[in-house]
């Protein structure tokens, strides 16, 4: 699966959308495709105290509740288009499974990085 593939899905879901008076969800989307070749979505929930998360986040507990926990790849978008992921997203991608720092990441349109390259010294 392409890159390309990954982006529509994760626009398919991509919308800002008011949840309470101050809880909005829906402003960044992400697509991940599994080693197992399955993919799953998610999508940020903003809270006004830090209690949200990101969509990548939402995505990977989505899979890690299906069983699996390998990311091949992974890509978030905004309505300004691809979005890297945050320092917190990076590091819960390596600390799901070892073999995620080869997990393929689009960080801007056409750039694809491993996290092994945005996190090169892990602990």
């Amino acid at each position: 699966m392409e890159f390309t593939q990954l982006i529509e899905k994760a626009r398919g879901v991509l919308g800002p959308r008011q949840l309470s008076q101050d809880t909005t969800a829906g402003s960044v989307a992400t697509a991940l495709l599994t080693c197992g070749g399955n993919i799953y979505l998610g999508v940020c929930i903003d809270t006004p105290c830090g209690m949200g998360f990101c969509a990548e986040h939402a995505a990977i507990a989505a899979m890690v509740t299906a069983g699996e926990h390998k990311i091949q790849k992974i890509v978030a978008v905004g309505r300004s288009g691809i979005l890297p992921p945050c320092g917190r997203c990076r590091e819960f991608i390596r600390q799901i499974h070892d073999g995620n720092m080869d997990t393929q990441v689009m960080v801007a349109d056409g750039v694809v990085v491993t996290i092994r390259d945005l996190l090169p010294h892990a602990y």
